[in-house]
């Protein structure tokens, strides 16, 4: 039996390529937030393909690579043409709201739980989809999730 290749930023965008390749032309609504939780919901092979990419990037020390505030983050991919025009940042969070922030093209989300019944924004397992011009304070409770996040463009707008 031959050991499977291991995850690498390279690989893991090469993931993300194949499902952004889906969401272009796609207005993020409720309809997408829909389709995405359908078809790369929280029992698909999507799913956890991703989520194992997001658990052995973060061991290795690529994802998640910086922390404040009690939250693992960062920016992995700039948004740009192999990726489809989104960019892709992903966060460690465990019983606690982030910055608020304001999403100008929208936000799509894979809601990863680690540990307990982790739900991000009220959400549990599988996507969430911010609608263009929506904001909130990104909040992680009942445990520990990882959280990818797909940005438009890399538009993200902090609140002062």
């Amino acid at each position: 039996m031959s050991t499977p290749e291991p995850i690498t930023p390279d690989s893991f965008k090469v993931q993300l390529s194949t499902l952004t390749a889906q969401l272009v032309g796609r207005a993020l609504d409720a309809e997408l937030d829909q389709w995405l939780n359908t078809h790369h919901g929280a029992t698909s092979s999507t799913f956890a393909e991703l989520k194992a990419a997001c658990e052995a990037g973060v061991a290795a020390g690529w994802l998640c690579d910086r922390e404040g505030g009690g939250i693992r983050y960062g920016r992995i991919f700039k948004a740009g043409p192999d990726l489809h025009g989104f960019s892709v940042d992903v966060v460690d969070m465990q019983d606690i709201a982030g910055p608020h922030h304001t999403h100008p093209l929208g936000e799509i989300d894979l809601v990863m739980p680690l540990q307990g019944d982790a739900c991000f924004d009220g959400r549990p397992a599988g996507w969430l989809v911010c609608p263009p011009g929506s904001a909130h304070r990104p909040t992680v409770s009942q445990g520990r999730a990882l959280v990818l996040y797909l940005l438009p463009d890399g538009q993200i707008q902090f609140t002062r």
